[in-house]
């Protein structure tokens, strides 16, 4: 897909499988390391219940090479998101997408919910990232402000420097340790707009999104702040609510040794919302 400055977005795209008429599409947002490659089965499941899934890699990240890890702002981001569900709409011919965001992705489909509420048929938000409890160190936000006024390409570590913060599972700890295209660094300019994002998002208008939401939290979490979450999830104004508990999971819920339940839940939620 291409987007409106000419940049090509990579994407992995499941078509609905069977012959019975497709239920719906699925727009799916990863993770600030991750990308599309790491939630392979839940999108394969998706499809096999009937949605088209489109589960583009962000603008830097995954399958995308150049620039790695960097935004030019918090507006770029924002636009690539929308231009993101109105293809996937477009694309799959439906009117509204099922949105589902996992950790740093969660942004995303919150923002979504926000600036285009008739396009959102709903949100599945998995160990969304609104509320970290991983951060840059007072040092690295110092030099993260000193880049933005020469350097804004320079790029900083990620502080999930640890496979461990996303699985318990040793077979997909070297699945991350080993993968080839997992996010390691963003620039100065991404941090920037992530932040910047997060205000966006703290200002959060919850009336103007009243559909259904799912919200999926991980019991063994490192990466957010669990109670925040739920607090969060618990004022939403939204009449069809879920909140699915993991308590012996890890962040990336998908990457534990038996997945079926956490599946079971992502599409048993989208496919009550049609």
């Amino acid at each position: 897909m291409r987007l409106a400055d000419g940049y090509e977005i990579r994407l992995r795209w499941w078509a609905a499988a069977g012959d019975a008429p497709k239920r719906g599409v699925v727009l799916y947002f990863h993770g600030i390391q991750s990308h599309g490659g790491w939630y392979e089965a839940s999108g394969a499941a998706l499809s096999a219940a009937g949605f088209d899934v489109c589960m583009p890699d962000r603008r830097g990240s995954g399958l995308n090479a150049a620039p790695r890890g960097h935004c030019v702002s918090v507006e770029q981001t924002a636009s690539d998101a929308e231009a993101l569900l109105r293809y996937a709409c477009e694309a799959s011919e439906f009117n509204a997408a099922h949105l589902f965001g996992v950790s740093w992705g969660g942004k995303q489909g919150v923002w979504l919910a926000q600036a285009m509420p008739d396009r959102v048929a709903s949100i599945t938000l998995a160990c969304p990232g609104l509320f970290p409890k991983v951060d840059l160190t007072t040092t690295d936000k110092f030099r993260v402000a000193m880049a933005m006024v020469n350097d804004r390409d320079k790029l900083f570590d990620i502080p999930l420097n640890s496979a461990s913060y996303f699985t318990d599972n040793p077979e997909r700890i070297r699945f991350v340790d080993e993968d080839p295209i997992k996010l390691t660094q963003v620039s100065a300019s991404f941090l920037l707009a992530s932040r910047q994002l997060d205000k966006r998002l703290r200002k959060f208008d919850r009336s103007s999104y009243r559909g259904p939401v799912h919200l999926m939290l991980a019991g063994k979490e490192r990466v957010i702040d669990n109670a925040r979450t739920r607090a969060w999830f618990d004022a939403l104004p939204s009449e069809m609510k879920r909140l699915s508990e993991f308590p012996e999971a890890s962040h990336t819920i998908e990457f534990e040794q038996d997945p079926s339940a956490f599946l079971e839940a992502v599409v048993g939620f989208v496919t009550d919302c049609v």
